[in-house]
């Protein structure tokens, strides 16, 4: 049976979407998870994977056409069927054969945002029926969610997403809700982001606490008129995924009343948004910040737990070390001698990791290449740059300006595997690998060989910081042609890094160690550090790599060459 794939709203602020590219045309064979297009939205190009298995049988446009969101984009079945009526109303195609419905076509596409259609706005509460009429047919209609105005689906808000977390709720059942009103904190496989209302109403129902998972696209929030939306028939049509749900029954949700305690409680004792994203007035911070107070060691007494002035101003460093002691010694209670361990959960950031990091490792044949680099005169040079510097410039900003230099003279490495074609990236950007608390993000720094040492050091320090705050969006990680890890700073010799999909090797920054080198035929001290690129046999050659390596190794080992 044919299934259609909708535009989805890839940005919170996305009405249409350009094809930059379509990587499956008519007449092939397409898998659940294959790439299938590349889509521009106002804010990034972002990838578009398929949710189902079959033949492309139809595209909506050709590259560089606009697509609106919730417009037929694509259509996946078997070949040779017949989807003329699909194609004539635009996938949403309701007749007595047994295609599918709208809300089975939608719960397959990749929607990322309640659809502001002007059909199905709300659903009348069902009359009583008689018994020999609910046999006939069922109370409850199938429901179209993402056509309606009052319903909230989990948006997709990383390209890799799933599912999200619910981090916190700024809104709880009852309140009034304006448009443009940060409803939700949603967690992420990459970050922690705000979700914002696309409907003015009062709060009527919410599809999980906070702490609780919710699938892409599956119900999340409800708001509309008290008394003109029937909550409990969406609540039903979202737990059969658009079928006909049985004959009403008493409600078994939980109490109105039960379910608002509740999420108040959940609501307001919160001080760090539940993933340590510091909720802080910027007077606070301002004052945090003149006063060398670290905000995450303060109790916020504001709204949602939001750390205000006199938060800041009654701080005590005292009164706060009793927790961290308690906190500290609460961590090993083990008994000696008995077998004892903890379960701690998988979060959404380290399921991609194993996902992605898995299909590239298994994938992809790696090999590879090792150099060790003479950075004397990087070691100097750094000296003399950072007297007069206006930022502190790191090894890590030397190395990541000279790989860029060096990708330009060899695009072969600046290139990605795309199942039936090779891509050669003329930009340069190189993805700079964070560690933080749940995993790795890597934010990537554009066109990374037109940027000064300064530029890239502002850069790399800014996206670091709001890579452990979780401020990170997805723009920040798009579109790295290449990638970068340094274990530098941990002492680490030498070591292997897997590579980051869609990039066809990265680069492994070992530390610079000092140890005896022979120069002029005596031994004398020297600062040396190894570099390991990991390739991916597909696209790079072990001749492509090593010549890589030995431009790369020319501009850190006489460091002026970066500024020819």
């Amino acid at each position: 049976m044919a299934e259609v794939i909708l535009m989805p709203r890839l940005s919170d602020t996305m009405t249409e979407g350009v094809i930059a590219a379509w990587h499956k045309k008519v007449g092939d064979n397409v898998k659940k998870g294959d790439l299938l297009a590349e889509v521009e939205t106002d804010k990034a190009t972002m990838d578009l994977e398929s949710y189902k298995d079959g033949t492309l049988l139809f595209t909506g446009t050709d590259k560089g056409g606009k697509v609106q969101v919730n417009d037929l984009l694509a259509i996946i079945g078997k070949p040779g069927e017949d989807i003329s009526s699909l194609v004539k109303s635009g996938g949403s195609a309701k007749t007595s054969s047994p295609a599918p419905s709208k809300a089975e076509t939608n719960a397959s596409a990749p929607s990322q945002a309640p659809a502001k259609a002007e059909t199905n706005a709300s659903a009348p509460p069902p009359s009583p029926a008689p018994a020999a009429t609910d046999t006939k047919k069922p109370a409850t209609p199938s429901l179209d969610l993402s056509a309606m105005q009052e319903v909230i689906l989990m948006p997709r808000l990383s390209d890799t997403m799933t599912e999200g977390v619910i981090a916190a709720w700024h809104k709880k059942v009852g309140d009034q809700v304006k448009k443009g009103d940060v409803l939700a904190d949603i967690e992420t496989d990459k970050a922690t982001m705000e979700l914002e209302s696309y409907k003015e109403g009062k709060l009527l129902f919410t599809g999980a606490e906070k702490g609780q998972k919710v699938a892409v696209n599956d119900l999340l929030a409800i708001i509309g008129e008290e008394g003109k939306v029937n909550v409990q028939q969406i609540v039903d049509a979202s737990k059969n995924k658009g079928t006909s749900p049985a004959p009403a029954k008493e409600p078994a949700a939980q109490p109105e009343e039960t379910k608002t305690a509740v999420q108040s409680v959940a609501t307001e004792t919160h001080s760090l948004n539940g993933d340590s994203r510091i909720k802080a007035s910027p007077l606070a911070k301002k004052m945090a910040s003149e006063k060398g107070i670290d905000l995450s060691q303060l109790h916020g007494s504001g709204d949602f737990g939001r750390i205000i002035k006199k938060d800041v101003a009654e701080y005590s460093p005292a009164a706060s070390a009793p927790a961290a002691t308690q906190k500290a010694a609460a961590v090993s209670t083990a008994p000696a001698g008995q077998v004892s361990f903890d379960d701690i959960p998988v979060s959404q950031m380290r399921k991609v990791i194993a996902k992605r990091l898995s299909e590239a490792k298994f994938s992809a044949p790696e090999f590879y290449l090792t150099i060790t680099v003479d950075m004397d005169q990087a070691v100097s040079s750094r000296t003399r740059i950072n007297e007069n510097a206006p930022v502190k410039i790191s090894f890590n900003d030397f190395v990541l300006k000279a790989t860029a230099l060096a990708l330009k003279k060899h695009p072969a490495v600046n290139s990605s595997w795309m199942g039936d074609k090779i891509r050669v990236n003329h930009h340069i950007n190189i993805g700079v690998a964070v560690a933080v608390e749940d995993g790795l993000l890597v934010p990537v720094v554009r066109f990374a060989d037109t940027k000064s040492l300064s530029q890239i050091s502002q850069e790399v320090k800014e996206f670091a910081t709001r890579a452990k705050n979780k401020k990170l969006q997805p723009a920040d990680w798009e579109g790295s042609t290449f990638t970068i890890s340094n274990l530098g700073m941990f002492g680490m010799d030498e070591f292997t890094a897997i590579i980051n999909p869609p990039d066809s090797c990265i680069l492994a920054i070992s530390s610079i160690q000092q140890i005896p080198v022979v120069k002029n035929g005596a031994i004398v001290p020297g600062n040396v550090m190894k570099l390991t690129m990991t390739c991916d046999h597909r696209v790079v050659d072990g001749a492509t790599g090593a010549a890589f390596l030995q431009t790369l190794k020319g501009l850190l080992e006489e460091p002026l060459r970066m500024l020819v």
